[in-house]
């Protein structure tokens, strides 16, 4: 009797441990959907605000049509990477990079950098990639935690089992780390 309740409770555990260990991997997985979707939100509002600031700019600064279209073209390049991948992430660092050569624009356009409306989406822009730093930052974190449970172990017997996969960072390529360089 006494070897079939220690069997029952070894049992038991073991299967509490599979459930919370599973359930741990889905929180893990949900969180970064989450933390995707609220990075997803702030690359929308920068897409929605790029035309209005490159129809400010124009105005003003006529004869950088390159660098003006080398937004516009990051941001179609951007809004038509598939979401979350690889291609997104270089897409909008591609963006964040044409974007800070549009705010050097100003420094060259005096009655640009008075503008009202100019002033108004920079600081809109500003807040924006502000909120996209944060989240990508949340988003890594995220991944960091859940790919870390799926490679220690035990965990990693039931990840694999379950077909839990690493997930990639959201990261920053080489080129947008570096200084902005204009040429006019």
């Amino acid at each position: 009797m006494l070897i079939f309740v220690v069997i029952l409770v070894a049992l038991a555990v073991v299967v509490i441990f599979l459930i919370a260990t599973y359930n741990g991997l889905v929180k893990l997985r949900n969180r970064i959907e989450a933390a995707w979707a609220q990075i997803d939100v702030q690359l929308k509002r920068r897409y929605d605000l790029i035309p209005n600031l490159i129809e400010t700019v124009k105005g003003y600064a006529t004869h950088e049509r390159t660098t003006l279209e080398s937004v516009i073209a990051a941001r179609n390049r951007a809004m038509s990477a598939p979401s979350g991948s690889h291609e997104q992430a270089e897409a909008e660092n591609a963006i964040t990079g044409a974007l800070r050569q549009i705010f050097a624009l100003s420094e060259a356009y005096p009655d640009l950098k008075a503008n009202q409306n100019f002033a108004q989406l920079q600081e809109e822009l500003t807040t924006t990639e502000d909120r996209i730093a944060y989240s990508r930052q949340f988003f890594n974190d995220s991944v960091l935690k859940y790919n870390n449970k799926i490679e220690v172990f035990p965990a990693v017997l039931l990840a694999n089992a379950m077909g839990f996969k690493a997930r990639e960072y959201f990261e920053a390529d080489d080129d947008s780390r570096g200084p902005v360089q204009v040429k006019f």
